[in-house]
């Protein structure tokens, strides 16, 4: 009987998923002619949509998918503390009910203006979290506690105006497990890179139910203090998939004296540039007009062409005047036809500034990929939530006065969940996931003058959705990593 309540649960998105879902449009993709992506950051759909009207939110939620577990699998009496470098933050309450709460509301009592803390959000701890669909775990394989079950009432911000208007999807999922840096690259190729002569000392040890390892006095109970795993950036078997570096400058890696590798410590040796089929190499072949447009990107160049010992003046700089540009955000960059020097980079590669006067002059290319500097992306830790909705709608406000608006398409999406708690059930079996994915679901929105007005989509949706519309639109040679039985986001539309 439990077996079968269990099934039940885990089947109730897909099943969801029937019920909200409109009828498939006739095929009126070719009268697109421009399709704009939007990709912010780290914020699962629950924490910012889990409210919204009308989707699967978080009063859909099931108590098993709610209730967390310790390491052993029991119910926790109460959330931990929010844990800051493996102690009890004393800025935030403890002992909160094993649910998930409002940020905004008494015990917490936090503003969307502030910066708040970043959960971690690493290949293995999502796998570990989302726990075969139970999403029981987010607080076990976590870094900060409870902070991981926070959300908040998103109808403060502009996006979710945008989302009443046009189609909100509630059932797309970020492509890849873990962080910013994998689910960039599945976004340009549904692809995961290889490292194959990576040092031992940046190889993730697993233990046989495929989780990490735990270190030497790692607590055994998450109400004590958080694990302490055997990470690393690079699966046993060589696949990247956490936060690396571009071969390339701009890198987090300060240009080297004697070469582009810094070789003192072979842990901070960038990934080799990368030789597998984009979604850039597709259109080029197919004669599309693309462009990757990048905040802060022009600023990350001149600090990379720098004398080794300068400062970074952009790089990771979190002062009030800087982008916050980080480059393992800018996936073409780790690709060897985009390296420095090359035709291709100065074609496809461009700066923020770029984007916006091409929206102006009515110039975009017929793809355009933007990505937001850090400070108006709504990352925890280094900004807040509302710079970057301000700077999301000035951007679409932009886009809708544009000339090219009546023929175009706007995706706007996150590139993960940040660490934070959903608690739909990715989706799963042949055809819709794989050894990288889907992760967690993050919120998607489709913005344009064919898609369906005030429309809640429930199509199975992941990050390559986005590649299987350029794609189909275009008539291009298909990625082979791309999910087969995933949607191609053209349920949103109505021509």
């Amino acid at each position: 009987m439990h077996a079968r309540r269990l099934a039940a649960l885990l089947a109730l998105p897909l099943l969801m998923a029937h019920a909200h879902a409109g009828p498939r449009p006739a095929d009126g993709l070719e009268r697109i002619e421009h399709i704009v992506v939007i990709y912010a950051e780290n914020r699962s759909f629950d924490h910012l949509f889990g409210l919204f009207p009308g989707a699967n939110g978080i009063r859909q939620a099931m108590p098993a998918q709610t209730t967390q577990t310790d390491h052993d699998g029991r119910p926790l009496p109460a959330l931990p503390p929010v844990y800051a470098h493996g102690h009890a933050d004393p800025a935030f309450p403890e002992h909160l009910p094993n649910a998930p709460f409002r940020i905004e509301l008494p015990p917490v009592s936090r503003g969307l203006q502030e910066v708040l803390p970043s959960p971690i959000h690493n290949f293995y701890q999502n796998r570990e979290q989302i726990a075969g669909g139970r999403n029981n775990r987010f607080v076990a394989a976590s870094n900060v506690g409870a902070w991981v079950m926070s959300y908040i009432d998103g109808s403060q911000l502009r996006l979710w105006q945008w989302a009443k208007e046009y189609t909100l999807a509630d059932n797309f999922f970020m492509a890849a497990y873990g962080g910013s840096f994998l689910n960039h690259q599945w976004l340009i190729c549904a692809c995961t890179p290889r490292h194959d002569d990576a040092p031992a000392a940046v190889r993730a040890q697993l233990d046989a139910d495929g989780n990490l390892k735990r270190k030497p006095g790692s607590p055994a109970s998450v109400m004590d203090g958080p694990a302490l795993l055997m990470d690393g950036r690079v699966t046993p078997d060589g696949w990247v998939v956490n936060t690396s570096q571009p071969p390339f400058q701009p890198s987090g890696i300060p240009p080297a004296a004697d070469g582009p590798r810094e070789l003192a410590d072979p842990a901070k040796l960038p990934v080799p540039p990368q030789t597998a089929t984009t979604i850039g190499d597709t259109l080029s072949a197919g004669g599309v007009s693309w462009a990757w447009y990048s905040g802060g990107w022009n600023a990350a160049v001149a600090d990379g062409t720098q004398v080794p010992a300068a400062p970074r003046q952009v790089i990771y700089n979190r002062d009030p005047g800087s982008p916050i540009f980080q480059p393992h955000h800018q996936p073409f960059n780790y690709f060897a036809r985009f390296a420095p020097g090359s035709a291709d980079r100065t074609r496809h590669l461009k700066d923020g500034a770029d984007f916006l006067a091409a929206i102006d002059s009515g110039s975009l290319p017929q793809v355009s990929f933007y990505k937001p500097a850090g400070r108006d992306s709504q990352h925890p830790s280094y900004t807040d939530l509302l710079t970057g909705d301000r700077h999301l709608d000035e951007v679409l406000d932009k886009l809708r006065r544009s000339r090219q608006w009546p023929r175009m398409a706007v995706i706007v999406t996150y590139d993960e969940n940040g660490g934070f708690w959903d608690h739909a059930a990715p989706p799963a079996g042949s055809g819709f996931s794989d050894r990288w994915g889907p992760g967690t679901r993050i919120p998607a929105l489709i913005i344009s003058p064919f898609a369906r007005r005030g429309f809640v989509d429930s199509t199975a949706y992941d990050t390559t959705s986005i590649l299987k519309l350029i794609t189909r639109r275009f008539g291009l040679e298909a990625l082979p990593g791309v999910r087969a039985k995933t949607g191609d986001l053209s349920g949103a539309f109505a021509f």
